[in-house]
């Protein structure tokens, strides 16, 4: 009897544990919900902890507790961020064979994910020069990496022109471009197609330089 007793709690002891641990996990993705949103809002170098604290309506070292430096908070922001806010997979980019036809769609995306999410990539541009201590977004801009090797293979150039293209694919991926273009009234679309075109003539005519000193 004293066996199958021990046996009878084993469960009971998991179902404990694993509730708790999923309570835990929902508030660590509460502030960082909450985080984000502010980050949206005001941008990561004037969001504080009590700010976050109480967006996500809880004390302070709660979110210490989950969270015990600001850079392991900006990653899991980032983290969050990456998974919910639309960002261009490469997967479907390198599928397109031809350089220029994959520009094109790789900006069509990388435009479109922009504008949903300019208000926060804009803060998070903005305060990045007081955030280089900070750190937690490497995953972004690994992800962005990917991006940009994607849309910078299969084009035929000499060492010259190839570090000419590069630069201008940097250039239109870039989303002070994006914000550039259409602040000063372009659509998306019209946006990406000059980008395209630029992108396309940086190599030059008959593999001389576009850009001669």
């Amino acid at each position: 009897m004293h066996m199958a007793g021990q046996k009878k709690q084993t469960p009971r002891r998991t179902y404990s544990m694993g509730r708790r641990q999923q309570q835990l996990d929902a508030m660590r993705q509460r502030i960082t919900e909450a985080a984000l949103e502010l980050h949206a809002t005001l941008g990561p170098a004037q969001t504080s902890i009590s700010a976050i604290a109480e967006r996500a309506g809880v004390q302070r070292h709660t979110v210490y507790h989950h969270f015990p430096d600001m850079t392991s908070l900006m990653q899991a922001c980032t983290e969050h961020g990456m998974r919910t806010t639309g960002i261009p997979d490469a997967a479907s980019w390198v599928a397109i064979d031809e350089p220029t036809a994959r520009l094109r769609h790789g900006l069509g995306e990388l435009y479109a994910y922009y504008a949903a999410n300019a208000r926060l990539l804009g803060n998070v541009v903005r305060d990045q020069p007081l955030m280089v201590d900070v750190g937690g977004t490497e995953e972004f801009a690994e992800h962005m990496t990917g991006l940009f090797y994607a849309l910078a293979a299969g084009w035929v150039d000499t060492p010259v022109t190839q570090r000419l293209r590069m630069a201008a694919i940097g250039h239109a991926m870039a989303f002070e471009t994006w914000r550039s273009l259409t602040g000063n009234g372009l659509s998306d679309l019209e946006a990406r197609e000059m980008m395209v075109g630029f992108v396309s003539t940086a190599g030059g005519s008959a593999g001389e330089p576009a850009v001669r000193t």
